[in-house]
């Protein structure tokens, strides 16, 4: 999305399961809109949290006018026998085109993408284009594609939006991006990062963020020794909040223990989760 966007919308991490809430993002070329929902991955269940992530996927395919399924070229899963992508496919109401997208082909064997193509056409019965994010190969032709399949409506946002979500909720995401650049085991899943206090009248603009752990043992993995592993992650979010914000920024980290919050309807809720009652 962010590269047919052009626009850094939506956090990227080597790391699987980066995306945990839907993230909306706008192109208008001219006479053309389309609305981007980046959702998270097709994951295998194991809380409410990620149940929560999950829905929002199959949310989004019920509502769409065209399916993207980008199928990650690096992974050594077989997307053909996958029962997430079946099941969620089952989501797509009838004759609504799906197209899937085999991604970071600049990182594969050149020799072997054609055969793969074809293999993963045949196996999951819809077109697939070879796509890279990192250099743009295939991005336009893309675009071209999904202008073809767009119904014809008046545009749903102003000709000058890039996305739908307030500036809050990306600070919050440029955040929690740095955490699962900086930490490894559990820690990256189990941090959730809220802003508390933006005051964009002040030079640097002040941001307050409240940054909260599964378990109180988390927490001092994020201080780390000495305050420093919290302070190397103020000075990279800060960075990448103000190259958004194209300001100056003071960012103030809190660490807070909120236990369990990924199994609790409740805080998951605070959160901006949803989750269906029929677990």
């Amino acid at each position: 999305m962010n590269a047919l966007v052009g626009e850094r919308l939506s956090i990227v991490t080597p790391k699987a399961q980066t995306t945990w809430q839907r993230v909306t993002g706008l192109r208008t070329d001219e006479h053309t809109q389309a609305v981007f929902l980046d959702t998270p991955g097709l994951l295998d269940v194991r809380d409410l949290h990620q149940r929560a992530m999950l829905e929002s996927a199959h949310e989004a395919l019920r509502d769409a006018d065209l399916v993207l399924v980008l199928l990650d070229g690096t992974s050594g899963r077989d997307p053909r026998t996958d029962p997430a992508i079946s099941e969620a496919l089952e989501e797509v109401p009838h004759g609504v085109p799906v197209i899937g997208l085999l991604t970071k082909v600049d990182a594969q064997d050149r020799e072997y993408v054609p055969a793969r193509i074809e293999r993963l056409s045949e196996g999951l019965g819809m077109p697939v284009r070879a796509i890279s994010g990192e250099t743009g190969e295939g991005v336009e032709e893309l675009w071209a594609d999904i202008v073809s399949h767009l119904p014809e409506h008046p545009f749903y946002f102003p000709e000058s939006d890039l996305a739908v979500q307030p500036v809050r909720f990306f600070v919050e995401e440029f955040v929690r991006e740095t955490v699962f650049d900086l930490y490894d085991e559990e820690i990256p899943w189990s941090v959730m990062a809220r802003v508390e206090e933006f005051r964009e009248g002040e030079e640097p603009v002040y941001v307050l963020v409240n940054l909260y752990v599964d378990r109180k043992s988390q927490k001092g993995i994020v201080l780390g020794s000495g305050g420093r592993a919290i302070r190397e992650l103020g000075t990279r979010a800060r960075t990448r909040i103000e190259a958004f914000l194209g300001r100056r920024v003071y960012l103030d980290l809190w660490v807070k223990v909120l236990p369990g919050w990924r199994r609790k309807r409740g805080a998951l809720a605070r959160f901006g989760f949803h989750v269906p009652e029929d677990e």
